[in-house]
């Protein structure tokens, strides 16, 4: 039995262009929000044009990273802002990222909207935020990273960190969009009023930090780049496996007893050098020499099997086709097939929170922009087929 999901009755109005916004709005969509997605008549969002995986006749990213849309429509027109004026009033959320105050020049900033859509819950999302001296810079994630440069960034951020003493790669992508406008809703629900939420690139990575922050309170100093390994705790990271690499994470003491235990050498127990976290911090390189030494002789499934029986914290390293192929991830169900509008049946990435008592079986469309022609503008605003040319006629439809 199909399930729309928890979010089946809201409507999102989605601004968003390129990365920072289409990954963020497909968030509320995925558990059965209703998405309208506004772009530019001509072109769409610029992630539209960028190049088609190969084989494929069609760039596959917008599709990927927003899966509920809507027609593409007009803003720079006296007829567009009125249209998308009429929609907000008839949705709960509306989510951007443009540079701070294009939006108000343009008569959509928030305090215009809401002063028709009270209830209407504004998520404005930027580079560096609504206020502060870089409010007004361009920013894509790359750029924002520059301020939060550290490896640790990089690992806690869930992307393969670059050990090779080359400099810090591409971090991975943060998203604290959802949480925000869930938090809204919920207030909303007691109170009866939307709000503007502020979203800053750089505070979501900064936020990232965690601990690393405390290190440099608590230190005044820089914790330095470890790559995959924990700035205290030790072994704790990747290490050579014959076929590949595994990770080892040492959290308390008793795990070092057992990771001796695995690799047969129960005479580290009993060394004094390695007796507690503190000394195995103090003789890091040691630690991982003899750690890496063992492992990188055997095949990363028996260390697998050997950590797996000694109830040590592991993983092997999977590439991306390994990873999505796991049992785990089979028997979870997070690759599934759905239909394209252009590519026919084609495997996508399942939903990462699950309902077990609804089987998880909402559905995921995934349309192509233009494969819904104006439902939005004839089922929410009943307007005629008249109406309808005339915009198109402005250009403020495609």
């Amino acid at each position: 039995m199909s399930w729309a999901g928890p979010l089946q009755g809201i409507r999102v109005l989605d601004f968003t262009r390129v990365l920072a916004g289409r990954i963020g709005i497909c968030r509320p969509g995925r558990p059965g929000a209703e998405v309208l997605k506004v772009e530019p008549p001509e072109t769409g969002d610029e992630t539209r044009l960028l190049p088609a995986l190969p084989r494929q006749r069609e760039s596959l990213l917008p599709e990927r990273e927003s899966r509920e849309e809507e027609p593409r429509r007009g803003l720079k027109t006296e007829a567009g802002v009125a249209l998308v004026k009429d929609l907000a009033a008839h949705c709960d959320i509306l989510v951007e990222n443009y540079r701070p105050g294009v939006m108000d020049r343009l008569g959509l900033g928030y305090e215009a909207l809401s002063a028709t859509n009270p209830r209407l819950i504004y998520c404005a999302i930027s580079g560096f935020g609504m206020t502060g001296p870089l409010r007004d810079r361009p920013s894509f994630e790359h750029r924002v990273a520059g301020f939060v440069r550290c490896a640790e960034c990089q690992w806690r951020s869930r992307r393969r960190t670059d050990e090779t003493g080359n400099p810090p790669g591409r971090p991975g992508r943060w998203d604290q969009r959802p949480i925000g406008i869930l938090a809204a809703l919920y207030e909303r629900s007691i109170t009866g009023r939307g709000r503007l939420i502020d979203v800053s690139l750089l505070d979501g990575m900064i936020g990232m930090l965690g601990y690393l922050a405390q290190l440099a309170f608590f230190t005044g100093e820089d914790p330095q780049p470890r790559g995959s390994e924990h700035p205290n705790l030790v072994p704790y990271g990747a290490f050579p496996a014959k076929d590949g690499s595994i990770i080892i994470a040492c959290l308390m003491n008793s795990f070092w007893e057992r990771i001796c235990q695995a690799l047969q050498k129960p005479d580290w127990i009993g060394d004094p050098r390695f007796a507690t976290i503190e000394k195995r911090r103090d003789n890091r390189g040691l630690v991982n020499e003899r750690s890496a030494s063992s492992p990188a002789r055997k095949p990363s499934q028996s260390l697998v099997e050997l950590f797996t029986q000694y109830n040590v914290p592991h993983a092997p390293i999977l590439g991306i086709q390994a990873a999505l192929a796991q049992p785990q991830a089979v028997a979870r169900e997070m690759v599934v097939q759905t239909e394209h509008a252009v590519l026919g049946t084609i495997p996508i990435v399942n939903r990462a929170i699950q309902f077990p008592a609804t089987g998880n079986r909402f559905p995921l469309p995934l349309r192509s922009w233009d494969s819904t022609p104006m439902r939005s503008c004839q089922s929410i605003l009943g307007l005629t087929a008249d109406k309808i040319a005339q915009l198109r006629s402005l250009k403020v439809i495609a």
